[in-house]
């Protein structure tokens, strides 16, 4: 290739050449750079696309199998009152019309596990298997919120154990697309060790219409001392209140709860402690009143919010079949006590019917044999003598 020897009627050098050499690779470099965080960001895009459109297909299949089975008429399902959840083919079965849709989507990542900053964000259900593998204790450490999206709350439940573990900074939670959609869900975030902020998007979570949502959280969380909810800073107004609609709740609940139910719920030291008060010797003035205080200041959970737990629909599930399988073992064990039952019953009506007849057939036989004295001390010696040979 041909090199200039001189320009603006000056001399080239080779210092002058190297430089030049240097900096067209350096802006080589630049631009392969760009280039490629320009891919990354695309596949980064469509993955996310992807991710999205399987929830979607996921979501509609649930709605689709629920519309099916409460109703047969031939009518669009549609989802929070969103015209995209339409199917208006009728005649297709339900695998055909899943099938269809997703065709073309095995090509990208099914989910995404990224960390932006101090934020670790899990899109689709496989990234909660990041939480198995090994991280570096300097990332864990700056992981302060942890971002989750479409994925089902119930699967997220599941993993808060280690996210609490791999995590020990995080203190703000954000749910987008996870299917919150009843109050309940919440007392599964009590296992957290510390939560200051909690986002949950109006997107994908209807629990959030409800107006009272928010209230619940503080109440049902009252020992995180939680500092904002969906960016809003929280107020003692707002603990007050929560405390008012909801205090009454969980006193139903301890109220109606067993003793060992209870004690199950509790860890070994509030175990020592419920045995305490429940002897009497915890009974001073303001023991009681005082406990939500010194609970929120020791970072501990009450007693009594401590009964508001949430049980996944798998666990659910589980249970049911476990006291459905103990059903039928006791209804079989019952129904062979009474047949057993009725036949001893059976029998001992039989034995009353015949004993007056027999009764008087051995009486009748015992005379008869002990008539003759003689022969009847004969025949008893005969016995004995037959017995010893």
């Amino acid at each position: 290739m041909m090199q200039l020897r001189q320009l603006d009627m000056k001399r080239i050098t080779e210092e002058e050449r190297r430089m030049a050499s240097v900096a067209a690779r350096k802006e080589e470099e630049r631009k392969r750079e760009s280039h490629k965080q320009t891919l990354l960001k695309e596949k980064k895009r469509l993955t996310i696309c992807n991710i999205a459109r399987q929830w979607e297909i996921q979501q509609n299949q649930i709605a689709l199998v629920a519309s099916l089975n409460q109703d047969k008429d031939n009518e669009p399902c549609q989802i929070n009152g969103s015209p995209a959840y339409v199917f208006p083919e009728e005649s297709r079965s339900l695998d055909t019309i899943l099938s269809s849709a997703v065709q073309g989507l095995s090509v990208l990542e099914s989910h995404l596990v990224e960390v932006e900053g101090d934020t670790l964000c899990l899109y689709g259900a496989g990234a909660l298997e990041c939480l198995d593998r090994n991280w570096s204790v300097q990332t864990a450490g700056i992981i302060v919120t942890v971002s989750f999206m479409f994925i089902e709350f119930d699967e997220i439940v599941q993993v808060l154990t280690k996210l609490k573990t791999k995590f020990p900074n995080s203190v703000h939670l954000k749910f987008k697309e996870t299917n919150l959609v009843t109050l309940q869900q919440f007392n599964a975030l009590a296992q957290m060790h510390r939560i200051e902020q909690l986002t949950v998007d109006p997107q994908g979570n209807p629990v959030v219409n409800f107006t009272l949502w928010k209230y619940y959280v503080l109440f049902r969380l009252n020992h995180f001392n939680l500092q904002r909810i969906n960016g809003v800073k929280v107020t003692e107004n707002d603990i007050v209140m929560a405390e008012r609609l909801f205090g009454i709740l969980a006193y139903v609940a301890s109220s109606e709860l067993p003793q060992y139910r209870m004690l199950s719920l509790l860890g070994e030291s509030r175990r020592k402690q419920f045995h305490y008060l429940l002897e009497g010797k915890g009974k001073k003035s303001g023991t009681g009143s005082e406990e939500s205080g010194d609970n929120r200041r020791n970072g501990g959970e009450s007693t009594t919010r401590a009964t508001l737990n949430y049980t996944t629909k798998d666990f659910h599930m589980e249970k049911l079949e476990e006291i459905k399988e103990r059903k039928t073992f006791c209804q079989t064990y019952v129904e062979n006590l009474v047949k057993e039952a009725a036949e001893i019953n059976m029998k001992n009506e039989s034995l009353q019917k015949l004993w007056p007849q027999m009764f008087i057939e051995l009486v009748r036989d015992a005379v008869i044999e002990i008539r003759n004295k003689n022969s009847y001390m004969k025949l008893c010696l005969q016995r004995i003598t037959d017995q010893k040979q």
